[in-house]
């Protein structure tokens, strides 16, 4: 049993029973039998069966919301954004299964023809900070293309999984093709692992440990794909509209109270403007509001838990702050925005995943320079180039070591473009046009013509 917490206000919210490695077996074999109706299901009847479930996602949107902002502390804004995204990634690859074809190759002496099969039971490992939208991400398209999904949660963030379970029978999903399984890493998540009925898993989460899968996968040669960490780079050039630049820098890093693996994390400015980019950034940063989750007009929720504060808090020890703002006081996992410029590019500030409300500016000389330090990471993720001129902004994004960049932007998630990471940020793509692809078999069948 895990006791769950509201991180804005330290109260117990709820209890939920934590599944044994004989329950994880159990939803195992269970959808292991449903994929052999669901395969067969018409690709036409499976569309609207996926239909419906976005359409029971959106009927019951603002309470998926506000169950994430108990549960999550995520602002009811974000939370409402969240289970949409849910429910436009249903629709998106709702459309997937009447247009999942293969190819016909012209080959001498018959007619050669490839198919998309799915594969069967995927496996799908969800992190506590994005629990809706990054749950619709793996199952959707792993639905679409014709598996069944078994769903862990995070120990701290099961509600709104349980429920877009309850909503998908509720739609008429068959029984058992969609199942969520509560349940610690080292059992549900391990048995998804090592279990040879689940062919491929999907996990976001940290680095350290999309690593311990990949080579647990491995004795299997059983797919994979992994959403890893990030420490994204913010660069901004003398010639970007700096006003704006610095008025949208905070939102870069600091949703979610930065636990987000696309965080804007180390702000890069060119040095001549440097001095200027902080003035303007200092109040921007101070002017995010902080509080109450479940309010509207509220910027900035808390931390998920004590442990996280302080972790997070660990790092501004003794750092070189120069500047913070808000954070209430009493009950709560708070920590307020918190700007630093490192001493070195050393400095764990730089190197570091921090997840959570810290951000690290740093000046560089030129473009070479600019290029050098954002590269200088062992993730690659996401980023955001700010220049006026296109033809700087093209060759820095060609440069850039990151499998998601925004110009004069912060956008990285759109549910139709492809998501995922260079280097140690992860492996394979999520959303877009190609990911329902990435949950079948290439199948090739040679007929032959000869007499």
């Amino acid at each position: 049993m895990t006791v769950l917490v509201n991180p804005a206000t330290e109260e117990t919210i709820d209890e939920v029973p934590l599944a044994s490695l004989d329950e994880a077996d159990a939803a195992i074999a269970r959808a292991q039998a449903a994929f052999r109706t669901w395969r067969d299901v018409a690709p036409g009847d499976r569309a609207r069966l996926l239909r419906r479930f976005a359409d029971a996602v959106d009927a019951d949107l603002e309470h998926l919301a506000r169950l994430e902002v108990a549960n999550s502390g995520h602002t009811i804004g974000n939370a409402r954004w969240e289970a949409g995204n849910v429910r436009d990634v249903l629709h998106y690859y709702a459309a997937a299964p009447e247009r999942l074809s293969g190819r016909q190759i012209p080959v001498a002496g018959g007619l050669d023809v490839t198919f998309h099969e799915p594969l069967g039971v995927v496996g799908v490992i969800v992190p506590w900070n994005f629990p809706m939208p990054i749950a619709g991400w793996g199952f959707a398209p792993a639905l679409a293309a014709g598996n069944t999904v078994v769903l862990k949660p995070a120990e701290l963030t099961p509600l709104t999984a349980l429920r877009l379970a309850v909503l998908a029978r509720e739609a008429g999903l068959p029984e058992d093709v969609f199942q969520v399984v509560p349940g610690e890493g080292a059992v549900v998540g391990h048995r998804f692992v090592t279990h040879p009925a689940v062919r491929k898993v999907v996990f976001t989460g940290s680095t350290t440990v999309g690593k311990q899968i990949m080579a647990g996968c491995a004795d299997q040669v059983k797919r994979v794909t992994l959403e890893l960490g990030g420490k994204s780079a913010n660069i901004v050039f003398a010639d970007a509209d700096l006003p704006r630049a610095a008025a949208t820098a905070p939102y870069g890093v600091f949703d979610n109270a930065g636990q987000d693996c696309c965080a804007r994390s180390r702000i890069l400015v060119q040095r001549k403007v440097y001095d200027r980019f902080m003035e303007l950034l200092e109040p921007a940063v101070k002017g995010v509001v902080v509080g109450d989750p479940g309010a509207d007009g509220t910027e900035m929720g808390p931390l998920i838990s004590a442990q996280h504060k302080d972790k997070v808090s660990s790092y501004v020890v003794d750092a070189p702050i120069a500047f913070q703002g808000s954070a209430p006081d009493g009950p709560g996992f708070w920590f307020p925005p918190t700007v630093v410029t490192p001493r070195s590019m050393t400095d764990p500030l730089v190197t570091d995943e921090i997840f959570g409300p810290v951000v690290a500016v740093v000046p560089f000389d030129d473009e070479a320079d600019a290029i050098r330090l954002a590269n200088d990471t062992e993730y690659g993720l996401s980023g955001s180039i700010w220049t006026s001129d296109v033809g700087r902004a093209l060759r820095v994004a060609r440069a850039v070591e990151a499998g998601n960049l925004s110009v004069n932007s912060h956008s990285s998630v759109r549910y139709w473009t492809p998501f995922g990471g260079f280097k140690q940020s992860g492996l394979g793509r999520e959303l877009g046009p190609d990911a329902v692809a990435a949950f079948t078999e290439v199948k090739n069948v040679f007929i032959s013509t000869e007499v």
